[in-house]
């Protein structure tokens, strides 16, 4: 189990950076109602990451290994072609950031926030988790990882939780600070917003490439083995 954990640990890291998820449950936060529409977005946030990773649990099975205890060639076909796909996002991010930081805007979505009824801030966390174009492939690679490692299944549940959670990370920052600090977390929040706002294009496009490249590597190694 320790050995699928640190396999899936750069995997959950990558996804745990996701810039504008982060604003998202920031300007929810600010919101009449923030609390409980912060709290249901992180929700729908974890639960769309478990989904997604249990899916990819109950396709591979135990079949994820093979006798050799190395993982089988699906899985190695797999982080190709979710590698190709990263890299083929990574050029397109790059392409259509801003050439001033300072100019980037919101996408026109987050401005209806503020009217979010509960039950679409936990369905919005759902979204951006389990359909986004990085934390998608990232939480499918991670489950085929998990999968090809050869471990019974309590373990690969225990070690889906870790990568959950770890992948979470970015996301359940915001809540944190905002209920310990209170009225005061106001002000880094505004902070950490702004600053995922200039950056995302870039920060993006990088994580898009770097991760891309591990998967290319990873599904090359499999392959070759």
């Amino acid at each position: 189990m320790g050995h699928a954990v640190g396999d899936v640990l750069g995997l959950a890291a990558g996804v745990a950076v996701s810039p504008l998820p982060i604003v998202a449950i920031i300007l929810l936060l600010a919101t009449p109602r923030g609390r409980l529409n912060g709290s249901l977005f992180a929700c729908g946030w974890l639960l769309g990451l478990a989904l997604l990773g249990a899916s990819m649990l109950a396709v591979g099975g135990s079949g994820g290994a093979s006798a050799k205890k190395h993982p089988a060639a699906w899985v190695g076909v797999l982080k190709l072609v979710l590698g190709v796909l990263l890299a083929l996002f990574a050029v397109r991010q790059w392409r259509r950031r801003p050439a001033d930081a300072a100019q980037a805007r919101l996408p026109k979505w987050m401005s209806a926030l503020d009217r979010l009824t509960p039950l679409k801030a936990l369905g919005l966390g759902l979204l951006l988790s389990a359909a986004n174009a990085k934390n998608a492939p990232l939480t499918l690679a991670a489950g085929a990882s998990i999968s090809s490692a050869g471990i019974p299944v309590p373990q690969q549940i225990g070690t889906l939780v870790v990568f959950v959670v770890i992948a979470s990370l970015g996301v359940l920052a915001p809540p944190a600070v905002f209920l310990a600090m209170g009225e005061r977390a106001q002000g880094v929040l505004g902070t950490w917003r702004d600053r995922a706002v200039r950056h995302n294009a870039a920060v993006m496009a990088a994580l898009f490439f770097v991760l891309g490249l591990k998967l290319l590597g990873d599904g090359i190694g499999i392959l070759a083995s």
